[in-house]
C-alpha cells in the first residue's frame, strides 16, 4: 500500500520564504562590506549580528518543524535519504568552493552541514514526548556556556562548537548550540499537532501576494545556493564601474575596534584604547595574523594580555576632568 505524503502547509513555505528574504538582505550587507562599500566588521557586531543569528535560528527551527511533519508519524525512508543527499551534497560543494575562494575563512560546518547532521540526529527525537525534546533543546543551547574546553580546540572537534575559541569561518553553525533550534522545532510541531493547531494551520490560505515567497520556500535549497553568487556578481559588476574607496588595514582595524569598544565604554576612552591596541599588535609582530582574521587559542590569549595592558594604560593616562565651577559669591 502506497503511503500518502503529508499535506503541504503553505504557511510554513511562506515563513521559509520570508527567512530567505531576510538572509538575502544580510548577505547583501556582507557583500557591501566585503567589497569596501560598508565599514569593516559591520555585519559581525551589534544589530547585524543579532539579525544573522535570528535568521539562522528561524531556518533551523523550520527544519525541525519540517522534519517532524514529514516523518513524525511515518518515516518515509526514500524521501528522507533523497533530501539528505541533496543537503549534504550542497554542503560539501560549499566547503569545496570556499576552500579555494576564501581559504582563510572557508565554510567547513555551516548551516547546510548543520541541517544535514540535525536531520539524522533529529530522527531520535520524533517519537519522544515534546517536553523531553524541548528539554534537550535547552541543553544544547546552554552547552557552550558550560562545556567549552581546550580539549575541543583540535580541528577534529570544531563541528561540536565547544572549543575555547571559535574557529575562523564565514558561516559557522556547529552542533552546540544550533541543534537546539532544530529540536525546538520538532518539539513545538509535535505539541501543535497534539493540540490540533497544525490542522488549522493547514487550512490557512495566504493571498496571492504570498506566492513568490511560497515558491521560494518550496525550493529553499536552490534559492539558498543561488542567491549569494548572484548578489556577489551584482556588487562585483557595480564595483568595476564605481569602485569603493580604499582604506588601509590599519584604518579598518581602528574603525572596527572603536565600534566594538563603544558598546561597553565611553567615546573618549575608545580612540585612545584602539590606538594603543594597534601599536601593541604591530609591536608584538601580530599584525599579519590579526588582519588575516586568524582565531587560534594562542593568538587570543596574547590579544587578551595586550588588551589588559592597553586598558590599564588608557585609564591611567585619561585626562582628569576639570573641577566644577564654584557656586555664587558667599
Amino acid at each position: 500500500m502506497l503511503q500518502t505524503p503529508p499535506r503541504r502547509i503553505e504557511a510554513i513555505d511562506l515563513a521559509r520564504g520570508a527567512a530567505l528574504v531576510a538572509m538575502a538582505v544580510y548577505h547583501f550587507a556582507w557583500d557591501l562590506e566585503f567589497f569596501g562599500y560598508a565599514e569593516a566588521g559591520l555585519t559581525a557586531h551589534g544589530g547585524w549580528k543579532m539579525f544573522a543569528r535570528s535568521i539562522a535560528s528561524s531556518f533551523l527551527f523550520l527544519a525541525g518543524v519540517s522534519l517532524y511533519l514529514a516523518h513524525g508519524e511515518t518515516f518515509r525512508r526514500a524521501a528522507f535519504l533523497k533530501r539528505l543527499a541533496q543537503v549534504a551534497g550542497a554542503a560539501a560543494a560549499i566547503s569545496a568552493v570556499t576552500w579555494f575562494a576564501v581559504p582563510s575563512g572557508f565554510i567547513f560546518f555551516g548551516i547546510l552541514h548543520q541541517i544535514a547532521l540535525a536531520s539524522v540526529l533529529g530522527l531520535a527525537f520524533l517519537r519522544l514526548p515534546w517536553p523531553v525534546t524541548l528539554a534537550a533543546a535547552a541543553v544544547f543551547v546552554a552547552g557552550p556556556h558550560v562545556l567549552r574546553s581546550g580539549f575541543f580546540d583540535h580541528p577534529a572537534w570544531w563541528w561540536l562548537g565547544l572549543s575555547s575559541v571559535n574557529p575562523r569561518s564565514n558561516d559557522y553553525v556547529p552542533l552546540f548550540p544550533w541543534f537546539g533550534a532544530v529540536l525546538a522545532g520538532i518539539a513545538l510541531a509535535r505539541l501543535a499537532r497534539g493540540a490540533g493547531l497544525l490542522d488549522r494551520l493547514a487550512r490557512y490560505a495566504p493571498g496571492r501576494w504570498s506566492r513568490p515567497l511560497q515558491l521560494a520556500g518550496r525550493h529553499s535549497l536552490a534559492v539558498y545556493l543561488v542567491h549569494q553568487p548572484v548578489l556577489i556578481a551584482c556588487v562585483w559588476a557595480f564595483a568595476q564601474v564605481f569602485p569603493a574607496p580604499q582604506e588601509t588595514r590599519e584604518v579598518r582595524f581602528l574603525r572596527t575596534c572603536e565600534r566594538q569598544c563603544a558598546e561597553i565604554r565611553d567615546g573618549e576612552f575608545c580612540p585612545r584604547y584602539c590606538a594603543c591596541m594597534l601599536d601593541a599588535i604591530e609591536g608584538a609582530g601580530l599584525a599579519d595574523a590579526v588582519f588575516a582574521g586568524q582565531a587560534t587559542a594562542d593568538l587570543q590569549l596574547r590579544l587578551e594580555d595586550l588588551a589588559g595592558v592597553c586598558t590599564f594604560e588608557t585609564d591611567r593616562d585619561a585626562p582628569v576632568p576639570a573641577p566644577p565651577p564654584e557656586g555664587g559669591e558667599g
